[in-house]
C-alpha cells in the first residue's frame, strides 16, 4: 500500500529511455517509471528535436518511488549498474548529449545521496565517471509511444538486441529488489 507522503521522484538519464523505464518499472517500491526529457533549453521538445543534440535536453526517466519500500540508495545502485557511467554522450551505439549519464535530483537530500552514490560507484571503475549531477529542471514527457516501449514491443529488434540482454543481467543482479508478479 502506498503512502503519499513517502512518494519521492528523481530523474535519471542513462542513455536511451527505453532501456532505463524497462529497468525501474520492476523495481519493487516504483510507483511509476515514466519517460521523458529534462535538461535542455527550449520549452515542449519532441523526439525529433532532442535527438539533434541541439536542444540541450537528455533522455531521461521519472522515477516516481516510495521511500517506505525502497531507499534512493537502491535506486541509485541500480541506476550505477545498468549504464556505463564513465562514457560521455553515449551508451553503445546510441551517442549524443541526449544520451548522457545524468542525476536530475529534486532536493539538496538527493543531491547529497547521489553524490555518494557516485563515489560508491566509482570503486567499481578504472577510469572516472562522468554522470551529470545537477538540479532537476522542467521535466517534458516523451511522445505516448515511448512510454512502456519495452512492455509493449518486447519482439522488435532493437529491444531484442540491447535491452532484453540488459534486463536479463539485472534481474540477476537485483532480483531481491524485483516486484513479485
Amino acid at each position: 500500500m502506498e503512502n503519499k507522503e513517502s512518494l519521492s521522484s528523481i530523474a535519471l538519464g542513462a542513455g536511451c529511455f527505453w532501456c532505463v523505464e524497462a529497468v525501474f518499472e520492476q523495481l519493487e517500491g516504483v510507483q511509476s517509471a515514466v519517460s521523458g526529457y529534462m535538461g535542455g533549453h527550449i520549452k515542449n521538445p519532441g523526439y525529433r528535436e532532442v535527438c539533434t543534440g541541439r536542444t540541450g535536453h537528455a533522455e531521461v526517466v521519472l522515477v516516481t518511488f516510495d521511500e517506505a519500500q525502497i531507499a534512493l540508495g537502491d535506486i541509485l545502485e541500480v541506476f550505477f549498474a545498468t549504464h556505463d557511467p564513465t562514457t560521455l554522450n553515449r551508451q553503445g551505439a546510441d551517442v549524443g548529449t541526449q544520451y548522457r549519464s545524468a542525476i536530475f535530483y529534486a532536493s539538496e537530500e538527493q543531491k547529497a545521496m547521489a553524490d555518494a552514490a557516485l563515489q560508491k560507484a566509482q570503486l567499481g571503475f578504472d577510469v572516472g565517471i562522468v554522470t551529470e549531477i545537477t538540479p532537476a529542471t522542467v521535466f517534458y514527457e516523451a511522445e505516448d509511444y515511448h512510454q512502456a516501449y519495452y512492455e509493449l514491443n518486447g519482439e522488435a529488434p532493437y529491444c531484442r538486441a540491447v535491452i532484453a540482454p540488459k534486463m536479463q543481467k539485472f534481474r540477476k543482479q537485483f532480483e531481491p529488489l524485483l516486484k513479485v508478479h
